[in-house]
């Protein structure tokens, strides 16, 4: 019985091998899938009547009207409001704005092609982005790293792999915009490697209006210049950096910067309120106070108590580590600034509540950084590997349990 596991794995791993890199990857991806809506299933058995859908509800409404999937049906059926909504207190209260426009109106789009319903399209549009995003998760690494690959030869789809069963990547298969984010945060990478940067700068200008994640975009710009014109000075070849590239890769960076900005921009336009973004964002804070990395003053108490600083002090420690262990360094230099910047990014940003563990989905690089860890051509490596794939998966359903279903009471969201 013993050898009944370890044969099975080798024959699978034998017959997606010989296959091409495309095929391995949806394979992975296609099983990481259909794992995760079993368990949307399961968790949706035993869901009670709530804010969003009946008592044990389908599949499609589960992934398609809960928490925020309403937020995005709500903007692509009726738009954003020219005013924003003040209550009583003379606040801001929640409202659409606070909610991208891209996933919403591609999934409108597709709604009138089809003649679907939203609870279908979106999440069905969610998930085909999420295997496109992994083609493309796959590339970054197999271009961008060849370091890491050399010394791993199977990094790419290994890190397909993990970031498939990431406990968030449940989200992938939701009316959630975490997919199309990916897709274009994966594009965006892959593009500044092959260093095309007009077809970057495009897809920036299409992640400003999928989330609030282009910012970090112009750190990794940035990288990607000092590194280039480094190697031209060392260089005796073909590669030079001449002023015209500096001044090319500057705009670039200045265009990322400006697409994070460009919906809150959009936002006080509309609405004359020209932080009406900001005040927004506020509405679903515990404290309405939008400071760079104020929300870890509060929130840590609010959830360990006595023990928030030795907790934080640890959580950043071993992201620290992550970023600086040699298998980070041998990530090429644009996917490991994307892993720093953004990390900084969101621990900058976004009060550390809930959310917080579905953000990092987006840091896929790390994943990167994982499996150069515990993989290796080596039989005892790759029974780590498979161990942290289960890992992260029982988290994934850890995670479906505790913060999808919604509760009767005060709840978080996922």
């Amino acid at each position: 019985m013993s050898d009944v596991l370890p044969t099975t794995t080798n024959r699978l791993w034998a017959w997606t091998s010989t296959r091409p890199w495309w095929v391995q990857v949806l394979a992975v991806y296609a099983a990481a899938r259909l794992a995760t809506t079993l368990v949307f299933l399961w968790v949706a058995s035993v869901q009670g009547q709530n804010g969003w859908t009946g008592p044990h509800p389908g599949y499609f409404p589960y992934v398609g009207f809960m928490f925020d999937g309403s937020w995005y049906r709500a903007v692509a059926e009726h738009g954003y409001p020219s005013q924003l909504p003040v209550g009583a207190d003379g606040l801001v209260q929640q409202n659409a704005w606070a909610f991208f426009p891209l996933f919403p109106v591609l999934a409108r789009g597709l709604m009138e092609i089809t003649r679907l319903p939203w609870e279908v399209v979106a999440p069905t549009l969610a998930l085909v982005l999420g295997g496109a995003a992994m083609l493309l998760i796959h590339q970054a690494i197999a271009q961008g790293a060849p370091r890491a690959v050399r010394a791993r030869p199977g990094l790419p789809l290994a890190t397909v792999a993990l970031v498939s069963v990431f406990p968030t990547a449940a989200v992938l298969q939701t009316a959630y915009t975490e997919a199309l984010a990916l897709l274009l945060i994966a594009a965006a990478l892959l593009l500044l490697i092959r260093r095309s940067y007009v077809a970057m700068a495009l897809v920036v200008l299409a992640l400003g209006f999928s989330r609030a994640v282009a910012l970090p975009m112009a750190g990794v710009v940035v990288v990607h210049a000092l590194v280039r014109w480094r190697a031209a000075r060392r260089s005796t070849g073909t590669d030079t950096f001449s002023v015209r590239s500096g001044v090319g890769l500057a705009a670039l960076a200045a265009w990322c910067f400006a697409s994070g900005l460009l919906w809150p921009a959009i936002c006080g336009w509309v609405t004359g309120v020209p932080d009406g973004y900001l005040q927004t964002q506020e509405a679903w804070r515990g404290v309405r106070r939008v400071t760079p990395f104020y929300g870890w003053t509060y929130v840590p108490q609010f959830w360990f108590g006595g023990w928030a600083v030795p907790i934080v002090v640890a959580g950043f420690a071993l992201v620290v580590a992550v970023l600086v262990v040699p298998a980070a360094w041998r990530l090429g230099n644009e996917l490991h600034a994307w892993a720093a910047a953004y990390v900084f990014y969101i621990a900058a940003v976004v009060e550390p509540g809930s959310s917080l563990a579905r953000f990092l989905l987006l840091a896929f690089p790390l994943g990167a950084v994982t499996a150069g860890v515990v993989t290796a051509p080596t039989r005892a490596r790759r029974w780590w590997f498979a161990c942290v794939v289960v890992l992260l998966f029982g988290l994934q359903v850890l995670w479906v349990r505790q913060m999808w279903q919604a509760n009767d009471g005060p709840d978080w969201p996922p």
